[in-house]
């Protein structure tokens, strides 16, 4: 039997996400508001982690870019209405469900092979 709350988190969980796979590169286009004024910014990035299921309404995941030589991560809630879209560019291959060894890398170490014959926006 479910409650009340159950409900109504039913009810937010987004189904236009498509399917993220840890060391893919992912764009995620969310809304930000500066001021009064409200625009959408990107944030392109390998997915090193996903927390919580994909089911949960408390799931979230999180994107490791590296931008003039400094890493910068970003977590985001999977089931935010402040995000516009998740775009998938590249599928990678790893073994790993969690990438923090990325941290330690640089240059080339830090690149993930792609996944041969997988569709990105599948």
């Amino acid at each position: 039997m479910t409650t009340a709350l159950e409900k109504v988190e039913q009810s937010q969980l987004r189904s236009d996400l498509p399917e993220l796979r840890v060391g893919s590169s992912i764009r995620v286009n969310y809304r930000i508001t500066e001021g009064n004024k409200e625009r959408i910014q990107a944030f392109e990035g390998v997915l090193i982690g996903k927390h919580c299921g994909a089911t949960n309404n408390k799931a979230t995941f999180t994107v490791r870019k590296v931008t003039q030589g400094y890493g910068v991560e970003r977590i985001f809630p999977l089931h935010s209405p402040r995000i516009e879209s998740i775009d998938v560019i590249k599928v990678g291959k790893v073994r790993q469900a969690k990438l923090y060894y990325l941290r330690d890398r640089r240059g080339k170490a830090a690149r993930i092979k792609e996944r041969v014959g997988v569709l990105p926006n599948a």
